[in-house]
């Protein structure tokens, strides 16, 4: 176990009300918090800042960017999302891009930090998808390179659903570079064509997921040369997730985020890293797990 602190990207505005849909999680983030209080190191917070308009514009179209933020947005935008976008939660989607701002520059500036919400990777240009407002992982990609902050970003999303939404946002950059390990037959039904798409079969296990990861992964980071990292770890490749397909363990799951971590830690690229999906009706289970990626990230790039 490392002594060196976690830096830690939380505000109080990620966390609102279930929705009347009942499908997104929202009481998860609550207990994430609580989580990460108990992985045993020590935790810095960080406040974040919403995300200015002009940058969420840079990525998506400016009507539906003042569609979510006065929050307007038509009905059939909203079943597209899963859920109403409320003023509360149209804050929420204006800070969280904001948060994975600032653990991209956290991470430049230690080595490692994570955000505890993020990792929206179906949002499209003019609509949000899949429980997904604004697409927080391209939007903070899109800032750090036009600030200088960055040259080369690599985003590296291992959520059991293929990131599509910064696929096609972010398609045919030569500077922001896309992966995705997901399974084949789970959402979305149409896929998006990431820099680099690793669809596996329904059932993977830990072996074949490793195997596959490892198989395809470093090439990449080798070849792109990023010089930094942003990880979508959701954990809903787990086998007890009620919306993954890959049957994943806790010891997978584990397996997975030190491997990425390690690779990263090879080659001297700092890495930011975003929840993601975790669905299920134990949702202090599902916290614990994303705490866990936390804990097993820090452990391995703060060594």
């Amino acid at each position: 176990m490392s002594g060196a602190a976690v830096h830690i990207v939380h505000h109080p505005d990620y966390l609102t009300p279930r929705p009347p849909s009942g499908g997104f999680p929202a009481d998860k983030y609550r207990l994430l918090v609580e989580a990460v209080d108990r992985i045993g190191r020590p935790v810095v917070r960080h406040l974040p800042e919403p995300m200015p308009e002009a940058d969420l514009c840079a990525v998506h179209d400016p009507a539906y960017v003042a569609e979510v933020l006065s929050a307007r947005v038509p009905a059939d935008k909203e079943r597209r999302i899963g859920f109403p976008v409320t003023p509360r939660i149209a804050r929420r989607a204006q800070l969280t891009p904001g948060g994975t701002w600032l653990a991209a520059k956290l991470a430049l500036a230690h080595g490692f930090a994570a955000q505890t919400a993020g990792g929206s990777h179906h949002a499209l240009a003019d609509t949000g998808a899949g429980y997904c407002v604004f697409n927080d992982l391209a939007i903070a990609a899109t800032r750090l390179i036009a600030s200088g902050d960055a040259r080369r970003v690599l985003i590296v999303d291992v959520d059991v659903h293929q990131g599509d939404g910064t696929a096609a946002l972010l398609a045919g950059r030569a500077d922001i570079a896309t992966y995705s390990v997901h399974a084949d037959k789970n959402f979305p039904v149409r896929k998006a064509r990431s820099t680099l798409d690793v669809p596996l079969a329904d059932r993977t296990g830990d072996d074949a997921y490793l195997d596959a990861l490892g198989a395809t992964l470093p090439p990449l980071v080798d070849r792109f040369a990023p010089d930094l990292i942003l990880y979508q770890g959701g954990v809903d490749p787990h086998v007890d997730d009620r919306l993954g397909r890959l049957a994943l363990s806790d010891a997978g799951l584990d397996a997975r985020d030190r491997f990425v971590a390690g690779l990263a830690r090879a080659r001297g690229i700092p890495l930011a890293s975003t929840p993601g999906g975790g669905y299920g009706t134990d949702l202090a289970a599902v916290a614990a797990r994303h705490a866990a990626t936390i804990a097993a990230l820090h452990d391995v790039l703060s060594r």
